[in-house]
């Protein structure tokens, strides 16, 4: 197989330096569950040449109504490892760093080392802060997603933006614990769609091309099929 036959079809729309240039790319998903599993196989299959994959969690059989690595054989495994066995079928080109630990103030920053992105697929308001500190550490952008129910949102976040204060508001006043999807549950097509755009968005930080959602909030609800950008001021 070679690199032409592997990339045939994202030739029409990236150009032979621009998959060069994701192939050089590093990438750390934070978080494979529902959104990390489906937009680090996204990422696999476009070519980013080197992803660092974060979660301390195995699977459970609640996973398997939406997360697109979990099967009913991997019940009890690692979420990290199977992702790594997962991106190995897809696309044996991508160099592989797990990380089976949860992501926490103390290790955060050690994830990020040498990313060019890092992408945010927590559950956790409080978790979200402690990876854009890092992140602005790291002089990094963040792609962060979120869903709950069949709603979900995504926002691109660079180091000098306000990002999540905008969004949840200041630290002090936040709610703790896990977001509202724990309230109004998860399902497969959101899931799929808000990975989808984490993913494409993702794509054009690395590219330096394209709209990025900095400083604005995509929101939809896919029930209603209403789509907003909502402008953060």
């Amino acid at each position: 197989m070679t690199y032409q036959d592997r990339y045939l079809r994202n030739f029409s729309t990236i150009s032979f330096h621009e998959q060069s240039q994701l192939s050089q790319a590093t990438v750390c998903v934070i978080g494979l569950g529902g959104l990390g599993g489906a937009v680090t196989e996204m990422l696999a299959r476009i070519g980013v040449g080197h992803l660092t994959l974060v979660d301390g969690d195995r699977f459970d059989v609640s996973n398997l109504n939406r997360q697109m690595l979990s099967t009913e054989a991997d019940i009890g495994l690692s979420k990290s490892d199977v992702a790594e066995k997962r991106v190995k079928s897809i696309n044996s080109d991508v160099e592989i760093t797990v990380h089976n630990i949860f992501l926490d103030s103390e290790t955060a920053e050690g994830f990020l080392e040498g990313s060019d992105v890092v992408v945010d697929c927590l559950d956790s308001i409080d978790d979200r802060f402690v990876l854009q500190d890092a992140a602005q550490r790291a002089d990094i952008p963040l792609v962060s997603g979120a869903i709950a129910g069949t709603s979900g949102q995504v926002t691109t976040i660079f180091p000098e933006d306000k990002g999540f204060e905008l969004i949840y508001g200041e630290r002090g006043q936040l709610p703790h614990g896990k977001g509202v999807e724990n309230g109004l549950g998860n399902l497969s097509f959101c899931a799929m769609f808000i990975a989808s755009v984490q993913a494409s968005e993702t794509v054009k930080a690395l590219l330096h091309r394209g709209d990025l959602l900095r400083n604005r909030l995509f929101i939809v609800d896919l029930m209603s099929n209403s789509f907003d950008v909502m402008q953060l001021t």
